[in-house]
């Protein structure tokens, strides 16, 4: 009887700054951006203590090219650890660290195999009876299926696919080497190693078609926990697919209701109450909350007259749940109840409400502002456009907001 188990990885991304935390401390900051490599660190103590027979790495272990050798250096002491244990490792580049992308270069053990980029190929560890077949990205852009040209599967062995795919039902990722979960099944593989979608994801399970998804969240688009799998394997079948759970930072979005809430203060501890699950799901792990208010609340006016003041009390909640709770960024979707009156503030001839509400409908306020804040958009960087940036094309929702400070801070003065 045959038993072994190995470990399957993808998308480490090492040298991946964790996005949305640059105006937190800067010692925090700098603890969310080593997640990754700590998580790395973990998964390879992990192979260890599992005494994998063989690690597999489906692309994009770097995010890009090395500004220095300092990322280079870190993986080629994390697959010395693996060699030392007698654990190879097989990958794959994705287009991250495609061909083209990463020029900087450090040997690595020979225990490390790389696929080549011209064609796929077949690797094979005889004492397993296992054959891997695979193909790397030359460049960043892929779009060859690459599926359709890999070998035929090996009579009597235990065959692993891996590939660097968006795969079919993955709109949310890039298109790189398309293929559907049938262009994999025809291969007669036992096993398919995905990489590039950073969700966990099982497609089949005959033969099992495996995302493990990135091994560390990197912005509040990758909520949930983040990490590997092993795949433990006896007598030519795959007997399990376990999660191997090695993130040390997490983000997550919150909705917290303010209806019936009447002030800030009240506002901050409903969110420290929303706060205390997450926590405890996080165990003891670094924390990134989006938290987006909404409902009816009286307190609506306050809360967008001094959204600086809300945010800081919004960090103190989360702090008094645990001191590794960090507010991402704040959001505010509250309204004003629909049953409440304004009358204009005293010592004002103009009812503020009532001029703010003509302007916003003013159809050529509304072309000339939609057109600077398409002007706005494009100018913004990449990653947050990415993240739906602070706009979003919501001309309304900002008009809301607007119209929310101004009231605010005119109830505040007239106090």
């Amino acid at each position: 009887m045959t038993r072994f188990t190995f470990v399957h990885a993808a998308d480490l991304h090492l040298g991946s700054p964790l996005s949305g935390l640059a105006s937190k401390d800067a010692a925090i900051a700098e603890r969310f951006a080593g997640a990754g490599r700590r998580a790395f660190e973990d998964l390879v103590t992990r192979a260890v203590e599992e005494q994998a027979a063989f690690m597999v790495v489906a692309g994009d272990v770097y995010d890009g090219d090395w500004p220095d050798h300092t990322i280079g250096l870190f993986f080629a002491q994390q697959v010395a650890k693996l060699a030392r244990a007698g654990i190879p490792v097989v990958m794959v580049k994705g287009n991250h660290d495609a061909e083209s992308v990463v020029t900087r270069k450090l040997g690595l053990p020979p225990s490390v195999t790389t696929f080549p980029t011209q064609r796929a190929a077949t690797h094979r560890l005889e004492h397993l009876r296992v054959a891997l077949h695979g193909r790397s990205f030359p460049d960043r852009a892929v779009d060859e299926n690459y599926a359709l040209t890999y070998p035929a599967a090996v009579p009597g062995w235990f065959n692993i696919g891996v590939l660097h795919t968006s795969c079919a039902g993955h709109a949310a990722h890039e298109t790189y080497a398309p293929c559907s979960v049938a262009d994999l099944a025809a291969r007669g593989y036992d096993y398919w190693a995905l990489g590039h979608v950073h969700d966990y994801a099982e497609l089949a399970t005959d033969p099992w078609i495996v995302f493990p998804g990135n091994l560390q969240g990197r912005s509040v688009r990758e909520c949930g926990p983040k990490g590997a799998v092993a795949v433990d394997v006896e007598d030519g079948r795959v007997r399990a697919v376990r999660r191997l759970v090695v993130d040390h930072a997490r983000f997550h979005r919150l909705d917290v209701d303010l209806a019936g809430i009447a002030g800030p203060q009240e506002a901050a501890a409903a969110v420290e109450e929303a706060l205390r699950p997450l926590a405890a799901e996080a165990e003891g792990r670094l924390l990134a909350v989006r938290v987006r208010l909404h409902g009816e609340t009286e307190a609506h006016d306050r809360i967008a007259a001094d959204r600086a003041g809300i945010a800081a009390e919004v960090q103190a909640a989360a702090q008094r749940v645990h001191e590794d709770i960090w507010l991402e960024r704040l959001s505010l979707a509250t309204t004003r109840p629909r049953s409440a009156t304004r009358t204009p503030e005293a010592g004002l001839s103009i009812d503020p409400a009532a001029l703010l509400a003509s302007v916003e409908r003013d159809a050529d306020f509304r072309e000339k502002a939609a057109g600077i804040l398409d002007e706005i958009a494009k100018r913004m960087p990449p990653a947050l456009a990415a993240e739906g940036g602070l706009l979003a094309g919501d001309l309304d929702g900002l008009c809301a907001e607007a119209e929310a400070l101004i009231l605010g801070r005119l109830s505040g003065e007239a106090r």
